[in-house]
């Protein structure tokens, strides 16, 4: 069995895109779109064994993937990633800049340490990947930058070191949209709400216990986005298709980030998700939750 991509099978045939964070969750499932899409995908990350597993699962579905162990904080190292993959493959059409990370933390208790490590991760080396990307090929050649941030419109409460690196970002894609609209590149940005993704498993205590299963009720459809419709999206502004959108953010989130919190939610109908990922799972923390749903589910249909 393959991904089951909405999008045309030959789609990046003869593209190289880079997914950064590619061992596991969006930018596993990302991979995993571009390469059934025909593309030669890079993908990188801190963990040779993640990279090793996701290269393999894609080897075996038919793609094309080629990995390199890559601190996306180390400029240095960034730029010798990017050489490499040019130096490889020839060309550089796509980058999605999917890596980053967080953990829970009320303002008044992260350290300084805590505070510059988030904004590194997210902000700073999202800046490395997309001036290196730029320098080393797409200024003469033209190419397409997506990047990632998070819901972060009402603030961050929780993460607000998180926050204020994703909204760099935000501004960061709009900055390089009009610098670099002159060589052809596009630069754009999605924005995940909650999605159900194996990085839910990163976290631990009341966050694991009370908080992620409780996400859902404050979605207007009712329910957390899947891995694939983010994955969709960003080939979706990768393409050729998108070759007219540059400096946007889209909101994937299920209108969650809209709306006040005077407007009552109530129960949703007809939302159903898109789930075009064959190797997609469960993260533990959600399993008994999703599992009593669907056995709710069954229930009201033998009555």
């Amino acid at each position: 069995m393959r991904y089951q991509s909405i999008f045309k099978s030959d789609a990046f045939a003869n593209k190289v895109v880079i997914v950064t964070g590619g061992g596991s969750g969006i930018g596993r499932c990302t991979a995993h779109e571009l390469a059934s899409l025909g593309a030669q995908v890079v993908i990188t990350g801190r963990k040779l064994e993640k990279l090793e597993k996701v290269s393999q699962e894609i080897i075996e579905d038919g793609g094309k993937v080629h990995f390199i162990v890559c601190d996306n904080r180390d400029e240095e190292q960034v730029k010798a990633m990017i050489a490499e993959v040019i130096e490889k493959f020839g060309q550089l059409n796509g980058l999605v800049n999917n890596a980053g990370g967080q953990f829970p933390s009320n303002l008044e208790g992260i350290s300084a340490n805590g505070f510059d490590a988030v904004v590194r991760n997210n902000l700073h080396s999202t800046f490395y990947l997309m001036k290196e990307a730029y320098n080393q090929w797409m200024a003469k050649h033209g190419g397409s930058i997506v990047n990632m941030a998070a819901d972060m419109w009402g603030g961050m409460p929780g993460m607000g070191h998180s926050g204020a690196a994703r909204s760099g970002v935000d501004n960061l894609t709009k900055t390089a949209a009009v610098e670099w609209g002159r060589s052809g590149v596009r630069v754009n940005c999605v924005a995940p709400g909650w999605v159900i993704s194996s990085g839910m498993d990163n976290y631990s205590g009341d966050f694991a216990k009370f908080i992620i299963p409780s996400l859902a009720g404050n979605v207007p459809l009712k329910r957390m986005g899947t891995e694939s419709e983010i994955s969709s999206a960003i080939c979706y502004l990768l393409s050729e298709a998108a070759g007219f959108i540059s400096g946007v953010t889209l909101r994937i989130d299920g209108a969650a980030s809209q709306g006040t919190r005077m407007y009552p939610l109530v129960d949703a109908t007809n939302s159903e998700s898109f789930n075009g990922f064959h190797r997609a799972f469960i993260p533990e923390v959600l399993k008994q939750q999703l599992n009593n749903q669907t056995n709710n589910q069954h229930s009201g249909e033998n009555v």
